[in-house]
């Protein structure tokens, strides 16, 4: 029998450019406060949030995605032609299908390459980001494009007091390119589907066609379990996820959880006794939670305000609704 022949195997991939999005509408927390019967201060005690950004009407997930990902493309060092794949972390594209991402590529003019969506809810970027890196070290792509793109406040319910004033809008993307040095660890990734009504949308859009009058979905969360499955669960998977790049805490210069509450972040900090020269990710203060965005949206801000942690290891954990959870260390482009 013949031999198949195969992609190129046994290569490296790295982060080679970051990029952002983040609208300029800024909405307090006493914007907000009046229909949850709620203060700025409890929200800051609870939470961390100050403030958050929120997209206005007119623009949708693809506006925010195809804005982070030109940037994340020129700050590789790339054209829109050099990019073989586009994977895009969403919930909140408006359709089911065709996907954005294969919407995106006629925006970017990348030609006819492969594309496809990600639902994994708050891991969606960890997801894409091990998905990445399985495709380039098995030589399938050269450089793929990782977005992380939610529009939360198209599912949010003014009145709800479990989640609704966490969330925020936004996008970030990257580029994990081909690499002659190890720029991705083994990523740590699962789901635990007996919790997965934990974090939900309140009904079924089906719902909506069978009884017009049925409220809209929005999303709703269960606080207090996922607060301890985030704290201590995720704690345990960001250890091994140490342990699969083998290095120890004291090794990073940067530790990057997902924004979702600024007391879990501080928690898990504790728990991996990271030093105090790990700079902590805390974009959540002033950008909310962005779900599959957040984790990009903190590292490229994290770039810009501490430049000497370009080419340093960073800890990302994401961990979200379903229950689902993706965490690996990453060189810092």
């Amino acid at each position: 029998m013949p031999t198949l022949k195969t992609a190129q195997a046994n290569r490296f991939s790295r982060i080679s450019g970051i990029g952002g999005y983040r609208s300029e509408l800024t909405v307090t927390n006493d914007d907000i406060v009046g229909p949850i019967d709620s203060s700025d201060e409890w929200i800051q005690q609870r939470t961390g949030i100050i403030t958050r950004h929120r997209a206005d009407k007119d623009v949708q997930v693809l506006d925010m995605a195809e804005e982070a990902a030109n940037e994340a493309i020129a700050n590789a060092g790339l054209k829109p032609a050099d990019i073989d794949g586009i994977l895009i972390a969403t919930v909140t594209f408006s359709i089911p299908t065709p996907s954005a991402a294969s919407a995106l590529t006629a925006r970017l003019g990348t030609g006819d390459v492969p594309a496809w969506d990600i639902s994994a809810a708050c891991a969606g970027y960890c997801y894409g980001i091990a998905q990445a890196d399985a495709l380039v070290r098995s030589g399938v792509m050269d450089n793929v494009l990782v977005i992380g793109a939610e529009k939360l406040s198209d599912y949010i319910d003014p009145t709800d007091r479990s989640i609704s004033f966490l969330l925020g809008d936004g996008a970030g993307a990257v580029v994990v390119s081909a690499s002659e040095t190890p720029g991705i660890a083994k990523s740590v990734w699962g789901s635990k589907g007996e919790n997965w009504e934990t974090i939900r949308l309140t009904n079924s859009f089906l719902a909506l066609k069978e009884d017009p009058s049925t409220p809209f979905p929005t999303l709703r969360q269960e606080g207090p379990s996922v607060f301890r499955w985030a704290v201590w669960d995720m704690a345990e998977v960001a250890k091994q996820a140490l342990v699969e790049a083998g290095i120890e805490a004291s090794d990073l210069a940067a530790f990057v959880p997902h924004q979702a509450n600024m007391r879990i972040i501080d928690e898990l900090a504790k728990q991996l006794k990271l030093p105090e020269s790990v700079i902590v990710g805390r974009d959540i203060a002033d950008n909310g939670n962005t779900s599959a965005a957040s984790i990009p949206l903190a590292t490229e801000r994290l770039l810009r305000e501490h430049p000497e942690l370009h080419g340093g290891l960073a800890l990302q954990i994401g961990f979200g609704a379903g229950l689902v959870y993706g965490a690996q260390v990453v060189v810092l482009p």
